[in-house]
């Protein structure tokens, strides 16, 4: 996700109402000209949302307290934020259709760029699934279908209808998996003569976290004097003192030590 926040724009904590859930998300667009230099140039997509959030303040018979929407999607894939999560959007109507539903607006109008890039559509996708992160349902909408008007425009609305498929090459890329590691095989585990991977992963990490206090490497998957004291050498690294740093594993140190499963 490529987020652009308030913070980044300059502006201050939206004052909209304060809202915890919807149904879902409604999708809209300008409703007018909009100019496909926004496809040049990025700059252009933050000024186009600078000038969407003054026009906003600037209409008195609305009276809206911030930018109407929750979040903008712009051509090069930002998202951008807006009234942002937990606040009611001012842009579906009227106040219950606002309740029911977030808002995202894709910055294509009626004419100039009406056409969404794919990297709009996916940014899209993002605010979507970050706004369900938060309380949003899993309805998507387009403005038209709760009030009588032409937003989002053809090419959106088509999109929407299709179930807003995010599309091929957008996806967030998946985090790295977390390290696994060995679980803690309780303080019993731990006696003389004990042979196991589990025992030669603890030497490695031992180690490597500079608390060597091996006098040989050979038989490293058993436990010995030499892991006793290199252990020890580890609790005292952790603050440990007198009994405390005994040289035996307990939950608390072996949890700090991650020790990558054998």
């Amino acid at each position: 996700m490529k987020l652009v926040t308030r913070e980044q724009l300059g502006w201050p904590a939206s004052a909209a109402p304060t809202q915890t859930s919807t149904k879902g998300v409604k999708v809209h667009y300008e409703g007018t000209a909009v100019s496909v230099d926004l496809l040049k140039d990025h700059a252009e997509c933050l000024a186009e949302w600078q000038a969407i959030r003054k026009s906003h303040l600037a209409n008195t018979k609305e009276n809206y307290s911030d930018i109407a929407y929750n979040y903008g999607a712009c051509p090069h894939g930002y998202l951008l934020e807006g009234r942002g999560i937990g606040h009611r959007t001012g842009a579906n109507g009227n106040q219950p259709l606002n309740i029911a539903h977030y808002a995202i607006v894709g910055l294509v109008g009626s004419e100039g760029l009406t056409q969404p890039t794919d990297a709009m559509l996916g940014a899209i996708r993002d605010g979507i699934e970050l706004l369900r992160q938060h309380g949003a349902g899993d309805e998507i909408k387009g403005h038209r279908d709760g009030y009588a008007t032409e937003c989002p425009g053809g090419p959106l609305y088509a999109w929407v209808q299709k179930g807003a498929p995010r599309p091929a090459g957008t996806a967030t890329p998946t985090p790295p998996a977390k390290p696994k590691y060995e679980p803690f095989p309780g303080a019993s585990f731990f006696r003389a003569g004990r042979r196991s991977p589990v025992i030669a992963a603890m030497h490695k990490r031992l180690v490597a976290e500079g608390c060597n206090r091996y006098k040989s490497s050979a038989n490293s998957d058993v436990w010995g004097s030499g892991d006793v004291a290199s252990y020890a050498a580890w609790q005292q690294k952790l603050g440990y003192s007198g009994s405390s740093a005994d040289g035996i594993p307990g939950e608390t140190s072996w949890s700090k030590l991650h020790v990558p499963n054998s």
